[in-house]
């Protein structure tokens, strides 16, 4: 059985895995079943899925050596006996059912380490869900996946039509249904690394070089574009404990899309306000708003639109969240500003460069917390703000409709919090993970956002 080298930044997150800091992400989608489910469907479904025993990558990758030591790249095998009855797992929520009993559930089960062990992925059927529903907690480790590609995976296993029954789990469906041949060429080969190195390394450093050069000169000339590591100090920083709370809130798409139009702006933008917003009267009520803007790490798609390949490939920019701005308008200007400047500056690297700058950005972060600095040392930004597109229209899974689903992320030291939205029918799903003892009611900055929307809602459009 072929061992395979795990890629630099996809490594990154295994070696970064802690008790405090786990490393999953996660997703969280909620179901209403088909008219003519029967009392028993939710077990005879958990019966069927899990006697599906073909699993290809990345559900049956297992890393060949855990706990991981040394400064070796770790390594990892396919498993040709993947233990469904561990990786699936059945709950049941208190009566009644409802969000708050929900959230309270997947906050602890977002809590817990992954066994790194075994595969890293594990899936919770959770019924007694108001309304007669119930819902799927999901969660990987980001070594495997990013939230583009996992999305992906998991909603090709669903489909359009509400007729059609029998259908296969998500964790059977593999990168593309493409050939063996093809899934293994997303493993690095040391020799092509080599050769592609050779062949794009001078463009690469050059715009590296350049980047540098732009970011040290925007750290002091007062230019929109903001530089990592000039974040200010706030109730966002410091060293985590394990725990997590997780709150969610949901808006129509059209109307954010609306709105951000009517401010001249994108709906990238919008969401930075909208979160900005939120962020910013939740400080101020504790009394721990920075003099200074909170910066926001936004991570930029680089796949293709057809590529449905799995691991990491992803990009990074920074940019202000004018949580020091009172006035909305100006607020919503000054983050349309310094986006803009962070999509060009991203623009200017050539292709073959990104990834690297991702790995500049947070590499003395990531250093600091390795070497036992978390919390101590610098961050590159404040908080972790991700938009990851989903489908237009509605979907099913054997006839149960899917009725929204929203995202969780992970958390570092000096990152207390992360929102991560994405687009599913029509709305727009907005999922806040936030470090339990660092901050305190997590929950009210879904209300708070809620404010905020209809706050610039009167401005643009009264």
């Amino acid at each position: 059985m072929a061992i395979k080298q795990v890629p630099p930044l996809d490594a990154a997150w295994l070696l970064l895995e802690s008790r405090d800091t786990p490393m999953h992400v996660g997703g969280l989608f909620e179901f209403s079943p088909p008219a003519d489910a029967p009392p028993d469907y939710l077990r005879e479904e958990l019966l069927r899925i899990r006697a599906l025993h073909t699993i290809p990558p990345p559900w049956n990758l297992k890393l060949v050596q855990a706990p991981l030591v040394g400064a070796r790249l770790p390594l990892m095998r396919e498993d040709r006996d993947v233990d469904l009855d561990y990786h699936v797992r059945h709950s049941a929520l208190p009566h009644p059912g409802g969000q708050r009993e929900l959230g309270i559930l997947v906050s602890r089960l977002h809590s817990h380490q992954l066994d790194l062990h075994r595969p890293l992925w594990e899936v919770h059927v959770i019924e007694g869900l108001e309304g007669n529903r119930f819902a799927l907690y999901v969660k990987m480790h980001h070594s495997l996946i990013d939230g583009v590609s996992g999305i992906r995976l998991i909603l090709r296993a669903m489909s359009g039509d509400p007729n059609e029954r029998e259908m296969p789990p998500f964790w059977t469906v593999g990168a593309g249904g493409r050939s063996k041949a093809d899934r293994d060429s997303d493993w690095p080969d040391p020799l092509a690394d080599a050769v592609g190195l050779a062949r794009g390394g001078a463009a690469a450093l050059g715009g590296l070089g350049r980047a540098a050069l732009q970011l040290g000169r925007a750290a002091f000339d007062g230019s929109p574009l903001q530089a990592p590591y000039r974040t200010p100090g706030s109730a966002l920083g410091g060293h985590l404990a394990g725990q997590r709370r997780f709150a969610t809130q949901q808006y129509e798409l059209e109307r954010l899309k609306s709105l951000a139009k009517a401010g001249g702006c994108t709906l990238n933008d919008f969401v930075l306000y909208l979160c900005g917003t939120a962020l910013r009267r939740y400080l101020s009520e504790h009394s721990r708003l920075p003099e200074r803007a909170l910066t926001a790490g936004i991570p930029v798609n680089l796949r293709d639109p057809d590529d449905e390949s799995t691991g990491t490939a992803i990009g990074m920019m920074v940019a202000e969240l004018a949580t020091d701005v009172a006035d909305p308008r100006e607020r919503l200007e000054a983050i349309r500003s310094s986006t803009s400047e962070a999509k060009r500056h991203l623009a200017e690297l050539p292709p073959e460069a990104r990834t690297s700058y991702t790995l500049l950005i947070n590499a003395p972060w990531i250093a600091g917390v390795l070497a036992g600095l978390g919390g101590h040392a610098p961050v590159p930004f404040n908080v972790g703000i991700s938009n990851v597109p989903g489908p237009k229209e509605a979907l099913y899974f054997n006839g149960s409709r899917l009725d929204a689903l929203f995202p969780l992320s992970l958390l570092l030291h000096g990152n207390a919090l992360n929102i991560t939205c994405i687009s599913y029918a029509g709305t727009l799903n907005f999922g806040f993970t936030g470090a339990r003892d660092t901050l305190p009611h997590v929950q009210r900055l879904a209300i708070y956002m809620g404010d905020a929307l209809e706050e610039i809602s009167d401005i643009l459009l009264g």
